[in-house]
């Protein structure tokens, strides 16, 4: 046997007695690490002829990549045994069939939302959108608010660090009314439109959310009364929850921005909550001043408004007696819908 052949059957030997990727790196290093034997024989090259040196390199180099493919294949080895080991530890049946892929569903808040725009576009209604971020002039001014009106507080609303180009105060709506007065301020009546959206309060409690869905609604006309508006929701609450045997009760109220105005209630029809009278809406005549602001000429044009609370509706609906579930992405609530 060469010495060339007795150093590939001491490499192979070495390999094979090596158990792990760490042992196996010590026996790399001795026969192809800088100090190996490879290195050694590699530096023999300088002592003999040149015609030699040809011959021996090439043997060298043969050498040099069979035991190259014994640590490759001896590395093959260990990791697949580690890996083996690691599955047996872990007790895994990979024969078991696999769980498979949960299919999602539409969040109930927004499922409302869907069922309240089907029903009032089934009526004319057109459905608008505003920015989030408003100024003081749509959230307020231009809607009756007079400047030391509570909801305007910081106690109330959600102000930002900034102005707009007409040094406005810059907040996070706290209503979709602004986008009713977008809307009127640039189309002729007759205007039947509602907005549903996000909006924003300095609240929090079991029927209070600091982020909740409204949507509200509004029909501006020549011959628009408060009839309309009590049949038309009272039909629309009927139509929602597919019920026509439902508590709903009409209540004096006063809001800046209707004249009369009311708010409505209406009772948990099932559930935990039965005959619990819970507020939905409030809603009244579009006061004069706001039919001004919006250009219209108040003599002429008249009619109704209504802002609903869509996880209020939900509540109802699915018998929720705490808002909040609807925000805390608990897929144990969630995927009962």
């Amino acid at each position: 046997m060469s010495d060339f052949d007795r150093l590939i059957a001491e490499a192979k030997i070495a390999f094979e007695k090596s158990l792990s990727i760490n042992e196996l790196d010590v026996a790399k290093s001795q026969f192809l690490g800088k100090s190996g034997a490879l290195s050694k024989a590699f530096k023999t090259l300088s002592d003999v002829s040149p015609d030699e040196k040809r011959e021996l390199g090439k043997s060298i180099n043969l050498v040099k990549v069979k035991i190259e493919k014994l640590l490759s294949a001896r590395k093959s080895s260990i990791l697949e045994f580690d890996a083996l080991k690691r599955l047996s530890e872990q007790e895994i049946d990979i024969s078991l069939p696999g769980r498979g892929i949960r299919v999602g569903a539409i969040h109930p808040v927004t499922r409302v939302i869907r069922r309240v725009e089907n029903i009032f576009k089934s009526v004319g209604f057109d459905v608008v959108d505003g920015p989030e971020i408003e100024n003081d002039w749509f959230n307020f001014t231009a809607l009756n608010n007079p400047e030391n009106h509570p909801a305007r507080s910081m106690q109330d609303t959600f102000y930002l660090n900034k102005k707009d180009e007409n040094q406005l105060p810059l907040l996070l709506r706290t209503h979709t009314s602004p986008v009713q007065v977008r809307n009127a301020s640039s189309n002729p009546p007759p205007i039947k439109i509602i907005a549903p959206g996000r909006t924003y309060r300095v609240d929090s409690d079991a029927t209070h959310s600091p982020m909740f869905h409204q949507v509200e609604g509004m029909w501006i006309g020549k011959d628009v009364s408060f009839s309309d508006l009590k049949g038309l929701y009272v039909s629309f609450l009927k139509v929602f929850f597919e019920s026509d045997d439902l508590k709903i009760r009409f209540r004096p109220s006063f809001f800046p921005f209707t004249e009369p105005s009311a708010e409505i209630d209406l009772a948990f029809p099932d559930g935990p909550l039965k005959g619990k009278w819970l507020e939905v809406s409030g809603a009244g005549q579009v006061h004069p001043n706001v039919i001004k602001n919006f250009g219209l000429d108040p003599e002429a044009y008249i009619g109704f408004a209504f802002g609903s609370g869509i996880e209020r509706l939900a509540m109802i609906r699915y018998g929720i007696s705490d808002l909040r579930l609807f925000f805390e992405n608990d897929l144990r609530f969630l995927k009962q819908f």
